[in-house]
């Protein structure tokens, strides 16, 4: 809403220019190990490491015959600052989705984590999904702040937490 003062959020499906301004957006502002598996080399975005921030998401989302999950870009007022995802995956008696969401240095802090998680899950339910999770570190405050804010159950079990809700 124009002139309410809040931040307009929208998750827009990943495809391939989506891609691009993704990549963009994470050299801007986040590192390397914030948005994507480790890749050997030197620190930093190294063209192997743009490389293979593509190919992953090329692999895990926008080839049919290798995707495993849906991505959405987060756009915040017309900017692209992160990305959203779920992930089918296969529980005891009900289908699990396995959420992730990173945001750019500059969309930290402003609430925008907590309403991309609210779209998420609506994903989730739409879906037909009966369980969400979602894994962090014990060092990512924000992220169990938001997890809890959920209503998820946090498990702790060395440097990492597991979220689960039912939904």
């Amino acid at each position: 809403m124009p002139g309410s003062g809040e931040s307009e959020i929208v998750l827009i499906p990943l495809d391939e220019p989506g891609l691009e301004r993704l990549l963009a957006a994470a050299v801007a502002d986040a590192e390397p190990a914030e948005v994507m598996p480790p890749v050997e080399g030197p620190a930093g975005w190294t063209e192997a490491r743009r490389e293979a921030f593509l190919a992953f998401h090329r692999r895990r989302s926008l080839n049919p015959d290798t995707a495993i999950e849906t991505t959405w870009v987060v756009e915040v007022d017309g900017e692209v600052r992160g990305a959203a995802r779920l992930r089918p995956v296969s529980g005891r008696s009900a289908l699990e989705v396995e959420a992730g969401v990173w945001l750019g240095r500059s969309a930290r802090g402003r609430g925008i984590g907590r309403k991309v998680t609210a779209v998420l899950l609506d994903a989730a339910r739409d879906g037909g999904a009966a369980k969400f999770v979602a894994t962090t570190t014990v060092d990512n405050a924000a992220a169990r702040r938001l997890l809890s804010g959920t209503g998820a159950e946090l498990d702790v079990h060395g440097a990492e937490i597991d979220a689960h809700l039912e939904l």
